[in-house]
């Protein structure tokens, strides 16, 4: 980058800052929403959530149907491993 353009877009290098740091969050909030091990851990934590009782058969049904979904999804868009 020149001086002459590096002076230019001074007044715009905060907003290229923000939208740097929102790509980031956004890209960090994407890989949890579709990790199979946040989701295997939200599986459990339901599972416990009906085993004490703390939410009705139909709620756990909804939420494990959503759930599972999810975990279908993510495993049916992430990358074969190489296991040899």
């Amino acid at each position: 980058m020149g001086l002459i353009t590096g002076l230019l877009t001074l007044p715009i290098a905060p907003v290229r800052g923000v939208v740097w740091v929102a790509e980031k969050l956004n890209d960090a909030a994407d890989r949890e929403l579709h990790d199979p091990a946040v989701l295997r851990a939200q599986l459990a934590l339901l599972n416990r959530e009906f085993e004490n009782g703390d939410i009705t058969l139909q709620e756990f049904e909804r939420e494990e149907e959503r759930l599972l979904d999810r975990l279908q999804a993510a495993q049916a868009c992430s990358p074969p491993t190489d296991r040899r």
